[in-house]
């Protein structure tokens, strides 16, 4: 791209900003999009992609998590909220407290990641095993085939979509280990496991869960110092790998889940050509480009119904 609207300012919080003659753009004419840490990178390039073809459109993209998304929506400080959950029964009631109507889509389709250190030899985990993990009810990888350590816990924190949907699908909606590392984002918890640039020791005992696009490289690879687990549904079942695309649209894989961005009521023209550019063919190429997968005929056809 010959100019770069976009400028990430970090994993967890990106801030798009507009050149247009070197002239921020008039408050109240640019879409506020925010949320969702698991999303904000891929929004953010879906943005920048966006504002190349349509030099008049003006986005601002923002991270937080996808309670913080969810938040703006209903208090009306953003016009998309990014989230990588479903909404909470307790949220519905306070949009309609407010007068909001969400209406959500799906952009993206997520295959749960389940990382560790390179050097840990453990094969493969159970949704059964990954629980009682995160639980505190496993704590030395020598029960699940791996050395005689103690297993290190690295998770998100509590206003993370990824958080409520691990407590929820793989926890059985029980508490979190109170020695998990509550981390800010994907981004910390790879670099806690893995090690960073900077030469910093990863954690060999370490395990952690990450969206599936932030396991590789600028070269497409997995990342250095990082091992992706296999997770099968039971004992019985065999373990499929997050980055297996026919493994994630057929359920086989069994930490999968759809990503989202709600709007209040019918999108405006502006936000729902936005909307309208990540669901096309060219919008999901991108998505597939960065590593996740991209959404179903079923999905499409409920998010056409949710555009009119």
């Amino acid at each position: 791209m010959n100019i770069k609207r976009v400028l990430m300012t970090g994993f967890l919080m990106g801030l798009v900003i507009i050149a247009a003659g070197g002239l921020f753009a008039q408050k109240g004419k640019m879409i506020q999009i925010k949320g969702s840490d698991t999303l904000v990178n891929l929004v953010q390039i879906l943005a920048e992609e966006y504002m190349d073809k349509n030099p008049g459109a003006m986005l601002a993209v923002m991270g937080g998590g996808s309670g913080t998304g969810i938040s703006g929506l209903i208090n009306q400080t953003c016009d998309i909220a990014d989230h990588s959950r479903e909404w909470k029964e307790k949220e519905f009631v306070q949009a309609r407290e407010k007068g909001i109507q969400p209406r959500i889509f799906v952009i993206a389709v997520d295959g749960l990641s389940v990382i560790v250190h390179a050097s840990n030899p453990v094969k493969k985990l159970t949704l059964a095993q990954l629980g009682a993990i995160y639980r505190g009810e496993i704590t030395n990888w020598k029960a699940v085939g791996g050395p005689d350590k103690k297993i290190s816990l690295y998770g998100r924190q509590s206003n993370s979509g990824t958080y409520v949907f691990m407590q929820e699908f793989v926890l059985g909606d029980r508490n979190y280990s109170k020695d998990m590392k509550e981390m800010n984002g994907n981004a910390q918890i790879i670099e806690g496991i893995a090690g960073d640039e900077r030469g910093r020791r990863g954690d060999e005992s370490g395990i952690g869960y990450v969206g599936v696009g932030y396991l590789y490289d600028a070269s497409g690879q997995i990342r250095k110092g990082l091992k992706v687990v296999p997770i099968a549904k039971d004992d019985a079942s065999p373990a499929f790998m997050p980055t297996d695309k026919a493994a994630v649209d057929s359920g086989d894989y069994p930490v999968a889940r759809a990503l989202y961005q709600s709007t209040n009521g019918k999108p405006s023209p502006a936000v729902a050509a936005f909307l309208k550019f990540e669901m096309s063919p060219e919008g999901q190429k991108i998505v597939a480009r960065e590593g996740f997968f991209a959404i179903s005929p079923k999905h499409i056809a409920e998010n056409e119904k949710n555009l009119r």
